[in-house]
């Protein structure tokens, strides 16, 4: 009779364990297929906006004036397929991906996350982005891509079957825009921080798995269709001593502040965009946009274009890299003005370029070796990274990762660190949190039903 029942409940401990292990594989199946769409998709971008980005730098490069015409024709196409196919694909797409996981509600079938978030946005997004870069504008394909890969992820959840164990919609969109981070920046360490520090602002405890197991999966497969590449290679650094530190808080302070009022002219520039009436009035906004840019791009050279990679290059690795004012004008002004049109555009890559414009100035000027140089361009960087997004453990993080320079650690954590005190004595809310605010406020009753929930 014992053996009898040791038999029959070994049984059902076995088909216990059984059941556990089956629900487990079933709540993982759709964070693996969304890690991998996400990373396919990322890829397939980010060829052709590197591809499109630089057919057109060629093409001012050697015709200038033709900006006069590619700037407006894109700033507007891009702009009209946002305002006529899907309003939430304007912009960053990062402060889009902050609202969905705000206003995520896993105890309804459907909430006010679709509207950040979904197929649509996934098409017009790349489209936009695509015209907007076509014409040499100042933006970076960052932000699409969070977007992008959080839509994915929003698409899967709502695709499982009513039998599906029940998986949690807000984990699923703060786990897409980890894995799009890791996936365009190749950062996965970046991607876990950017989910802790921006897109919740909490404790990691109740989704590390998630979003582990896809930022591992979303970069490996990107690292398999790419290579182990890293986004700005292996620069030569060199030793500094204690007085250098003194140069990398200056840099990192007036970073830290232009990052901070970059997003607040945005903001500004979204703000009487918003203002505008009409489809007529808010194109010519758009246009004149385009022409300003134009003016930029013809007045401080093609280094104002695209996402700045070529500036990026050229400071990092240029045998004799020339530093200018010109090219920290061109940066910073063309993706303000690109961003704040209304049409496909983002602060997240250009800040780096801006950064690091800021800081090979200083470093021209303060005469320093080219090891010296390129740290404080890579502080340049981190710092107004930091500025803009108010993350500085995630913009130490993906600087360290995108070079290698682990010698460099305490130097970017330091400049990110005086740039987070800066931006806060100057603003305490980041430009990502004003425009979710914005986003959220723009849907009707989607404000009143959140007031109400945490009433």
């Amino acid at each position: 009779m014992r053996a009898l029942l040791g038999v029959v409940f070994g049984r059902k401990r076995v088909s216990s364990v059984g059941s556990h292990l089956k629900d487990l594989w079933m709540l993982a199946l759709p964070y693996q297929v969304a890690a991998v769409t996400t990373a396919l998709v990322a890829v397939g971008f980010t060829k052709l906006f590197v591809w499109v980005e630089h057919r057109n730098v060629a093409m001012i490069t050697a015709h200038p004036n033709w900006i006069f015409i590619t700037a407006p024709l894109s700033f507007l196409v891009s702009w009209w397929m946002v305002r006529r196919f899907s309003p939430m694909a304007g912009g960053s797409g990062v402060p889009q991906v902050i609202a969905a996981a705000e206003v995520a509600d896993d105890a309804e079938k459907e909430d006010g996350s679709w509207r950040f978030l979904n197929v649509r946005i996934i098409f017009v997004r790349i489209a936009s982005t695509l015209a907007m870069v076509g014409g040499g504008g100042a933006i970076g394909r960052e932000g699409p891509i969070l977007q992008i890969a959080a839509s994915v992820y929003r698409v899967v959840h709502r695709l499982l079957p009513p039998f599906w164990p029940k998986v949690s919609r807000r984990i699923m969109l703060v786990t897409g825009g980890a894995a799009g981070l890791s996936a365009a920046f190749n950062t996965p360490l970046g991607g876990i921080v950017f989910a802790m520090e921006e897109l919740t602002r909490s404790h990691i405890g109740k989704f590390r798995t998630a979003v582990l197991s896809s930022v591992i999966i979303s970069g490996m497969t990107a690292q398999w269709l790419l290579g182990p590449y890293l986004l700005l290679g292996y620069p030569q650094l060199e030793r500094v001593g204690p007085s250098f530190m003194y140069t990398l808080l200056a840099i990192s302070a007036v970073c830290g502040a232009m990052g901070v009022w970059s997003g607040k002219a945005v903001l500004l520039l979204d703000k009487v965009r918003r203002a505008i009436r009409g489809r007529v009035a808010q194109g010519t906004f758009v246009l004149l946009c385009a022409l300003l840019f134009a003016c930029v791009v013809r007045a401080f050279g093609p280094m104002s274009l695209g996402s700045g990679e070529a500036l990026l290059d050229q400071y990092l690795f240029g045998a004799a890299p020339s530093p200018s004012v010109q090219d920290v004008a061109g940066r910073l002004i063309g993706s303000i003005v690109s961003t704040g049109s209304g049409s496909a555009g983002m602060l997240f890559g250009p800040a780096l370029s801006s950064g690091a414009a800021i800081g090979g100035l200083f470093g021209h000027w303060f005469g320093v070796d080219r090891g010296q140089l390129n740290i404080l361009v890579l502080g340049g960087m981190c710092a107004f990274l930091t500025g803009v997004t108010r993350s500085p453990f995630t913009s130490a993080i993906i600087i360290l990762e995108m070079t290698d320079r682990h010698s460099a650690i305490l130097q970017l954590m330091y400049a990110a660190m005086i740039a987070s005190i800066v931006a806060h004595a100057i603003d305490n809310t980041s430009y990502y949190q004003i425009m979710k605010d914005r986003l959220i406020a723009s849907v009707p009753g989607l404000r009143k039903r959140l007031l109400t929930d945490e009433s």
